[in-house]
C-alpha cells in the first residue's frame, strides 16, 4: 500500500484554490464571485453575533449590588431585574408575578427556537 502525505500548508492550500477558481470562473467573474462570498461571511458573523448577543441575554444573572438586609428587599431586586412592579403586593403575589414572567420568558424562547 502506498501511503502519500502531501505536507501541505494553510497558505499553499489558499494559492491552490485561488488558482482553481481562477481557471473555472475566469477573471471576468473572479470578483463577483469574490463579493457574493464576503456578502455571505458577513452574514454568517451577523448571525453568529447576533446569536450569542441572546445567549448572553439569557443567561445573565440578575447583579446585585451590596448586601440585602431582608428577604422583601430581595424580592424587590429579582421582580425590578424581571420587569416586575412590586407597589402594593404581598411577598407571595410578587413571586407568583416573578415565576410567571420568567416561565413566559421561556415559553417564548423555545418558540422562537422552533
Amino acid at each position: 500500500m502506498f501511503d502519500y502525505s502531501l505536507n501541505i500548508g494553510g497558505s499553499e492550500w489558499m494559492i491552490i484554490i485561488f488558482v482553481a477558481l481562477v481557471l473555472i470562473l475566469g477573471t471576468g467573474k473572479l470578483p463577483g464571485a469574490a463579493r457574493k462570498m464576503g456578502k455571505a461571511v458577513n452574514e454568517y458573523n451577523k448571525a453568529k453575533n447576533e446569536i450569542q448577543e441572546q445567549m448572553k441575554d439569557a443567561t445573565e444573572v440578575p447583579k446585585i449590588s451590596g448586601p440585602v438586609e431582608t428577604e422583601r428587599e430581595k424580592l424587590e431586586m429579582i421582580a425590578k431585574s424581571a420587569g416586575v412592579k412590586t407597589e402594593g403586593k404581598t411577598d407571595d403575589e410578587i413571586r407568583e408575578n416573578i415565576a410567571s414572567k420568567i416561565g413566559q420568558k421561556r415559553t417564548e424562547e423555545t418558540e422562537k427556537k422552533e
